[in-house]
């Protein structure tokens, strides 16, 4: 699980750098898509950190 939170960390990332490009392009389709996708990685990967700690604990 921990290196799918990397995982998923990265696309974070790369979806905010990706919502600023479509901004400075004004595409519209490009915004939406990439900050939804941000909600969603950026949701699911604090929520697993907070829910797991960082690092996870084996049970």
């Amino acid at each position: 699980m921990n290196l799918l939170m990397v995982i998923f960390g990265l696309v974070t990332v790369l979806a905010v750098i990706g919502t600023f490009q479509a901004f400075k392009e004004k595409n519209v389709l490009g915004v939406l898509f990439n900050f939804g996708t941000f909600a969603v990685f950026g949701f699911f990967t604090v929520m697993t950190i907070l829910n797991q700690g960082f690092p996870p604990s084996l049970h």
